[in-house]
């Protein structure tokens, strides 16, 4: 997957529902929480690119992978079941991507 297609936006799925879809090309910060409302993870979205820059979980493996931006590429953090995932889509907001 590595070198493909630059990417339009990220989905963020927790626990294996979408918490959102965000755009690539504008510059943000997400906190994810837990259904308990704590933050979990903190994903930055920036030049292009989304990267994990926090996490609680014990482990830190999704705070030490690469930043994201092709198609297809993925951040997983399987102790808070969040994963990012670069798409094609421009559909954006914390529901955009549940039609």
């Amino acid at each position: 997957f590595a070198g493909g297609k630059q990417g339009a936006s990220v989905v963020v799925t927790r626990e294996g529902e979408v918490y959102g879809t965000y755009s690539l090309s504008q510059p943000q910060t997400v906190k994810i929480k837990n259904s308990k409302g704590k933050t979990t993870n903190v994903l930055v979205i920036r030049d292009g690119k989304a990267d994990m820059k926090e996490a609680d979980c014990p482990d830190k493996l999704c705070v030490h992978q690469k930043a994201i931006s092709a198609e297809n590429e993925s951040i997983v953090c399987l102790p808070n079941r969040v994963v990012v995932t670069v798409t094609n889509s421009k559909k954006e907001g914390m529901d955009g991507f549940a039609q």
